[in-house]
């Protein structure tokens, strides 16, 4: 039996990729020696030791809450903490964290109380579910776009109108799969902007997008020749990615809809007097 397959049949709490992932980085051990190779072929007489690390307590870790009531919690997501993990091997601290210690919503999956989310550079106004009924009716919005989403942005230079419509289908770069570009036979994506202020350098940009693409606006602001400022990917990196979710409105469980805002960090005024 292959050793993949002999951990996942007999430690089932954990299955054939995630025990994939504990061999590789070297906590299995047969024979005393570690091995890494999913693919060893155990004997009868092989024995199997495994040493898989505690996960990491952030138990006292938190976020800035902005609203929260028994259905649902709305936070201002810091540039720098990814929403979710993105892997058993993760041991940084995530928004999904921090909701699991609040949520009863997938809570034995890495997403516990996430309907939505931010790239871990993005700052700003976050949703989250605390019971299984609010997350069904805010995902139903977030799918059906009847969230208006609100962003501010510190862009390169200066778009050539002060208001236009981005109208760019968006594809993922073959070349790069973790990355996205305008491409004509990529998935329909549009992004209203607006300029709000601009000097030699910089502008303030406030972004809407009409559909929720990947990078969306990253690319999309690139794809003008304005690219977000601190954007590594698609633009030039800097101390941060100058982009934050600054409002969102949705309607929560009894019916009400609500506007949630998160102040506009104090880096991105700074940079209107450089």
């Amino acid at each position: 039996m292959r050793l993949d397959a002999y951990l996942a049949k007999y430690w089932p709490e954990y299955s054939r990729a995630t025990w994939q992932k504990y061999v590789k980085a070297g906590y299995v051990k047969v024979n005393s020696q570690v091995e890494t190779s999913t693919k060893r072929v155990l004997g009868e007489d092989d024995k199997v030791d495994i040493e898989v690390p505690d996960a990491p307590s952030h138990e006292k870790s938190t976020l800035p809450v902005i609203y929260q009531d028994e259905n649902v919690i709305v936070i201002n997501k810091p540039t720098g903490i990814l929403t979710h993990s993105k892997g058993v091997l993760n041991e940084e601290f995530t928004v999904a964290d921090f909701f699991k210690k609040l949520t009863s919503y997938h809570t034995d999956t890495n997403r516990p109380g996430i309907v939505h989310r931010l790239d871990r550079d993005t700052s700003g106004v976050l949703i989250g579910a605390l019971n299984d009924k609010t997350a069904s009716l805010l995902q139903k919005q977030f799918s059906s776009r009847k969230v208006k989403k609100t962003y501010i942005a510190v862009v390169d230079g200066t778009p050539s109108k002060p208001e236009a419509v981005i109208d760019v289908p968006i594809g993922r770069n073959p070349k790069h799969p973790s990355q996205f570009r305008a491409d004509p036979n990529g998935k329909s994506a549009q992004t209203m902007y607006k300029v709000l202020a601009s000097n030699s350098k910089y502008s303030l940009v406030e972004l809407m997008p009409h559909t929720g693409r990947t990078h969306q606006l990253r690319v999309h602001m690139a794809y003008i020749g304005t690219p977000i400022h601190g954007d590594k990917i698609y633009g030039k990196e800097a101390d941060r990615l100058y982009l934050h979710a600054a409002k969102l409105e949705i309607t929560i469980p009894k019916g009400e809809r609500m506007l949630f805002a998160a102040d506009v960090p104090k880096e991105f005024a700074d940079m209107e007097n450089v």
